[in-house]
């Protein structure tokens, strides 16, 4: 989901730093409703595990290019039942910076373009669980259906912020519109494949019911909400 350099530049990229602001602003809200709940070592302890897996997902999962972007395994909605939306969205902009600091320092113009694609569909992946999670139902009796929802939001959410920008630095030209029509199917594998990672992830959670009031795993994980 990385943009391409050159896809948006000049003063158009100044809406992405608009973008990633509000998304920013979202996120330290999550942040601090977390931080009073569960105290400052909760969210410490949970961002930084998810940073670290969100790097693996960038830089040693398979990914490839596909039309106007790349075609990642991220795993947001998996990040999102194990931590919650604060630090499952402070990782993925921290992986993505650590990537861009260290192994990709051509991403980093598009970073605000980037971090937007990333944490907007995560937060409205929050609002489709509170819709399609019946209240008091733990995370790890998600059915398949459920968890298909969760990541289809996602990962739609991703496909049109990258269409968004797409369209916003190139117009509606023919071949911007087959890339972003191509890079979409291409992603349809992942939509498939993130429900069974969470279904796994989900699973193997059940065994760890010892940690069901853990401050270091998001609390509907395991408990009722």
């Amino acid at each position: 989901m990385h943009i391409e350099p050159g896809i948006v530049e000049g003063p158009k990229i100044v809406l992405s730093y608009v973008t990633a602001a509000g998304a920013g602003a979202f996120g330290a809200y999550a942040t601090w409703q977390l931080i009073k709940e569960r105290g400052i070592a909760a969210l410490l302890a949970r961002s930084a595990a998810s940073t670290a897996l969100v790097f693996v997902f960038f830089q040693v999962f398979p990914h490839y290019p596909v039309g106007i972007s790349e075609v990642h395994l991220i795993l947001g909605s998996t990040l999102f039942l194990l931590f919650g939306a604060a630090p499952a969205a402070i990782g993925l902009a921290g992986g993505l910076l650590i990537q861009g600091l260290f192994f990709a320092p051509f991403d980093l113009p598009q970073y605000g373009m980037n971090v937007t694609t990333l944490l907007v569909p995560l937060f409205a992946l929050r609002l489709v669980a509170n819709r399609v999670i019946a209240p008091r139902t733990p995370y790890v009796q998600l059915q398949y259906r459920q968890a298909l929802a969760l990541s289809a939001t996602y990962q739609a959410g991703i496909v049109s912020w990258v269409a968004f920008w797409a369209l916003y630095g190139e117009g509606f030209a023919a071949q911007a519109i087959t890339d972003i029509a191509t890079f979409g199917a291409a992603y349809m594998t992942v939509i498939i494949v993130e429900p069974l990672a969470d279904l796994g992830v989900l699973a193997a959670a059940k065994g760890w019911h010892r940690r069901k009031d853990s401050p270091f795993l998001e609390r509907r994980l395991l408990n009722p909400a």
